[in-house]
């Protein structure tokens, strides 16, 4: 009974950390209206908050499409200047709730997933768009192209701030080579 009790305990300890990993940050809200295939395609890392899976990479991008299983497939690629050589993961991602939502869950080991939240995006044409992960230790700045305009990046940067983010603790990613 005592062993049963235990293993309940930690699976629902265990259970409710693995949700809370695809939670939505305080005071972000996912863009509404969120068109997918429009999303598809190649993105450009402009800025991000650094981490360990990222650190030394420039040339940063991001590729997503579709998988047979109606998910998004996810490469992200850069290039590591101290390993002279192009590191690439590839993730899935689905909806947590509604595909009109942005807000995915992503995986890019094994059976554990993190949100990805579209917290503001270029509905227009899709050019630019600013994410966030669970919490507030995460967020990136992406585009179509290897740069942004400074009224697109100053915009970005104020959501990010109104939001409650460090905006100085962001990286701005190198892209002067090729990558194709």
């Amino acid at each position: 009974m005592f062993k049963k009790l235990i293993f309940a305990i930690v699976s629902g300890f265990f259970l409710t950390s693995l949700l809370g990993c695809t939670g939505v940050p305080e005071n972000v809200t996912p863009v509404d209206e969120f068109e997918l295939p429009r999303y598809l395609g190649k993105w450009y890392e402009i800025a991000r908050y650094d981490h360990s899976f990222e650190e030394g990479l420039s040339e940063v991008t991001a590729t997503y499409s579709m998988r047979d299983d109606g998910g998004v497939k996810v490469i992200n690629r850069g290039f590591s200047k101290q390993e002279n050589a192009w590191d690439e993961a590839e993730g899935k991602a689905y909806f947590v709730d509604t595909s009109s939502i942005g807000h995915l869950k992503v995986s890019f080991f094994g059976p554990f997933y993190a949100s990805y939240v579209i917290m503001a995006l270029d509905k227009e044409g899709y050019q630019y768009a600013l994410i966030t992960g669970p919490d507030k230790d995460y967020l990136w700045i992406l585009a179509r192209t290897p740069s942004i305009d400074d009224d697109v990046r100053s915009q970005l940067l104020d959501t990010a701030s109104a939001a409650g983010y460090n905006v100085n603790k962001l990286i701005w990613v190198e892209h002067e080579k090729n990558n194709p």
